[in-house]
């Protein structure tokens, strides 16, 4: 579906990330992982367009995506939940979420996405008159996750997911996320809780200073006494 060919990108003159080969099949999940400043969120920013590649392709669906717009690929199907929620404070919930829906392909199915939408996230549902700045984290977790669904996306792209949740509002948040990857949507996931992580994709790459050092089956990496010493505590 999506494939990313010895890419490198920056931000000014600092490399970000170099030679990252990565992809991700159709309805597959698989995981992106390492430690902060390992390159994952660049990884991902770089897919939806927010940082120009230095050199590498990067093409989803046969597509190459270097030459396009962010919301250009966007509209081709991949949404991208970035790190920290970013949702509208001032916003009701129910317009958080339609601002999601706001490329053409996702626009006419509005009314479906927004019943989808709400048959997952039943609180969504109860609080879709209040404003998104007065809810708990997890709500607005919920929230984020939720307007990258309102794209009807092909891949999405979720990026620490469960960054400073409770513990009970990031089970929720991973049991949501297993709920969505089961109805065929390919999830690219960028996690730091590793164990966690290892549960709910197929896959997935390590990253290291903006390379991929590792990659392989859940079952490989949870194995792995490098991951285990790095990341599981083991």
């Amino acid at each position: 579906m999506i494939e990313l060919s010895d890419v490198s990108a920056s931000y000014g003159n600092v490399p970000a990330i170099n030679g990252v080969t990565i992809n991700v099949g159709e309805g597959e999940a698989v995981g992106l992982l390492g430690a902060n400043g390992a390159g994952k969120s660049t990884t991902l920013r770089a897919i939806s367009g927010l940082v120009k590649l230095t050199s590498g392709a990067i093409t989803f669906l046969g597509v190459d995506l270097a030459s396009l717009p962010p919301h250009k690929i966007t509209e081709l199907g991949i949404a991208h939940v970035p790190e920290g929620r970013q949702v509208f404070p001032e916003m009701t919930v129910n317009e958080n979420l339609e601002i999601g829906s706001y490329a053409p392909r996702a626009k006419a199915d509005r009314a479906s996405s927004l019943d989808l939408v709400y048959s997952i996230f039943p609180r969504l549902a109860e609080r879709r008159k209040q404003l998104a700045g007065t809810m708990s984290g997890g709500e607005q977790q919920m929230l984020a996750v939720g307007r990258g669904l309102m794209l009807k996306p092909r891949l999405l792209m979720l990026d620490e997911p469960s960054l400073g949740l409770a513990p009970v509002m990031c089970d929720v948040t991973f049991e949501k996320v297993a709920e969505i990857h089961k109805m065929g949507t390919a999830i690219l996931l960028v996690e730091q809780n590793v164990s966690r992580a290892l549960t709910l994709v197929q896959r997935a790459y390590v990253l290291e200073s903006g390379k991929v050092i590792l990659d392989g089956t859940t079952a490989q990496l949870a194995g792995n006494k490098q991951v285990q010493a790095a990341y599981l505590g083991i």
